[in-house]
Protein backbone atom coordinates (compact mmCIF):
# COMPACT_ATOMS: atom_id res chain seq x y z
CA UNK A 1 0.00 0.00 0.00
CA UNK A 2 1.40 3.37 -1.03
CA UNK A 3 1.60 5.96 1.73
CA UNK A 4 3.01 9.47 1.70
CA UNK A 5 3.62 11.42 4.89
CA UNK A 6 4.50 15.11 4.82
CA UNK A 7 6.33 16.92 7.59
CA UNK A 8 8.31 20.08 8.15
CA UNK A 9 5.62 22.70 8.00
CA UNK A 10 5.29 25.48 10.52
CA UNK A 11 5.22 29.20 11.14
CA UNK A 12 7.96 31.28 9.57
CA UNK A 13 8.55 34.99 9.09
CA UNK A 14 8.60 36.53 5.61
CA UNK A 15 11.95 35.93 3.98
CA UNK A 16 12.49 32.76 5.99
CA UNK A 17 12.96 29.17 4.90
CA UNK A 18 11.42 25.78 5.52
CA UNK A 19 12.16 22.31 4.23
CA UNK A 20 9.24 20.00 3.73
CA UNK A 21 9.67 16.24 3.62
CA UNK A 22 7.55 13.63 1.91
CA UNK A 23 8.32 10.17 3.25
CA UNK A 24 7.21 7.51 0.81
CA UNK A 25 6.35 3.89 1.53
CA UNK A 26 4.94 1.23 -0.76
CA UNK A 27 7.37 1.79 -3.59
CA UNK A 28 11.04 2.68 -3.97
CA UNK A 29 11.99 6.09 -5.29
CA UNK A 30 14.77 4.58 -7.38
CA UNK A 31 12.17 3.00 -9.66
CA UNK A 32 12.14 5.05 -12.86
CA UNK A 33 8.43 5.14 -13.62
CA UNK A 34 7.20 7.21 -10.67
CA UNK A 35 6.76 10.91 -10.16
CA UNK A 36 6.26 12.93 -7.00
CA UNK A 37 4.52 16.26 -6.97
CA UNK A 38 4.10 19.00 -4.40
CA UNK A 39 0.85 20.94 -4.28
CA UNK A 40 -0.56 23.59 -2.02
CA UNK A 41 -4.00 24.83 -1.16
CA UNK A 42 -4.74 28.12 0.53
CA UNK A 43 -8.13 28.82 2.16
CA UNK A 44 -10.74 29.54 -0.45
CA UNK A 45 -8.42 28.70 -3.34
CA UNK A 46 -7.98 25.74 -5.63
CA UNK A 47 -5.18 23.26 -5.15
CA UNK A 48 -2.11 24.55 -6.99
CA UNK A 49 0.79 22.58 -8.40
CA UNK A 50 4.09 23.79 -6.95
CA UNK A 51 6.75 21.40 -8.18
CA UNK A 52 7.32 17.86 -9.33
CA UNK A 53 10.17 15.47 -9.90
CA UNK A 54 10.35 12.55 -12.29
CA UNK A 55 12.15 9.53 -10.88
CA UNK A 56 13.30 8.45 -14.35
CA UNK A 57 15.98 11.13 -14.59
CA UNK A 58 15.32 13.47 -11.65
CA UNK A 59 13.91 16.12 -14.00
CA UNK A 60 12.30 18.85 -11.96
CA UNK A 61 9.59 21.36 -12.73
CA UNK A 62 8.27 24.40 -10.91
CA UNK A 63 5.36 26.77 -10.94
CA UNK A 64 6.34 30.27 -12.02
CA UNK A 65 5.31 31.59 -8.61
CA UNK A 66 8.03 29.57 -6.84
CA UNK A 67 10.74 29.30 -9.49
CA UNK A 68 14.08 30.38 -8.10
CA UNK A 69 12.86 30.12 -4.49
CA UNK A 70 11.82 26.47 -4.10
CA UNK A 71 13.89 23.38 -4.84
CA UNK A 72 12.61 19.82 -5.06
CA UNK A 73 15.00 16.95 -4.42
CA UNK A 74 15.08 13.27 -3.56
CA UNK A 75 16.99 11.00 -1.23
CA UNK A 76 16.66 7.43 -2.42
CA UNK A 77 18.32 6.03 0.70
CA UNK A 78 15.63 7.62 2.87
CA UNK A 79 12.90 7.15 0.25
CA UNK A 80 12.00 10.77 0.79
CA UNK A 81 11.35 13.77 -1.43
CA UNK A 82 12.07 17.25 -0.12
CA UNK A 83 10.83 20.72 -0.95
CA UNK A 84 13.27 23.40 0.15
CA UNK A 85 11.43 26.69 0.35
CA UNK A 86 13.43 29.92 0.58
CA UNK A 87 12.43 33.59 0.58
CA UNK A 88 8.98 32.66 1.81
CA UNK A 89 6.23 35.23 1.48
CA UNK A 90 2.77 35.50 3.03
CA UNK A 91 1.23 34.35 -0.24
CA UNK A 92 3.02 31.02 0.21
CA UNK A 93 0.79 30.30 3.20
CA UNK A 94 -1.14 27.10 2.50
CA UNK A 95 -1.45 23.44 3.31
CA UNK A 96 1.24 21.64 1.32
CA UNK A 97 0.63 18.14 -0.01
CA UNK A 98 2.80 15.61 -1.78
CA UNK A 99 1.40 13.10 -4.21
CA UNK A 100 2.63 10.20 -6.31
CA UNK A 101 1.85 9.04 -9.81
CA UNK A 102 3.00 6.24 -12.03
CA UNK A 103 4.44 8.13 -14.99
CA UNK A 104 7.52 9.67 -16.50
CA UNK A 105 7.19 13.44 -16.55
CA UNK A 106 8.78 15.19 -19.49
CA UNK A 107 6.66 18.27 -20.15
CA UNK A 108 6.18 20.06 -16.84
CA UNK A 109 3.72 20.19 -13.98
CA UNK A 110 0.81 17.80 -14.32
CA UNK A 111 -2.63 18.43 -12.78
CA UNK A 112 -3.66 17.18 -9.39
CA UNK A 113 -6.28 14.81 -10.75
CA UNK A 114 -3.58 12.78 -12.47
CA UNK A 115 -1.96 11.77 -9.17
CA UNK A 116 -2.95 8.52 -7.54
CA UNK A 117 -1.89 8.83 -3.89
CA UNK A 118 -1.77 11.79 -1.55
CA UNK A 119 -0.39 12.63 1.84
CA UNK A 120 -2.38 14.28 4.59
CA UNK A 121 -0.72 17.68 4.16
CA UNK A 122 1.39 19.96 6.32
CA UNK A 123 0.53 23.56 7.18
CA UNK A 124 2.91 26.34 6.16
CA UNK A 125 2.19 29.79 7.55
CA UNK A 126 4.28 32.80 6.58
CA UNK A 127 3.57 35.73 8.85
CA UNK A 128 5.33 38.36 10.87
Amino acid sequence: QVQLVESGGGLVQPGGSLRLSCAVSGFKLDLPYYAIGWFRQAPGKEREGVSCISMSDSSTYYADSVKGRFTISRDNAKNTVYLQMNSLQPEDTAIYYCASDVRVITTGLIPAYEYDYWGQGTQVTVSS
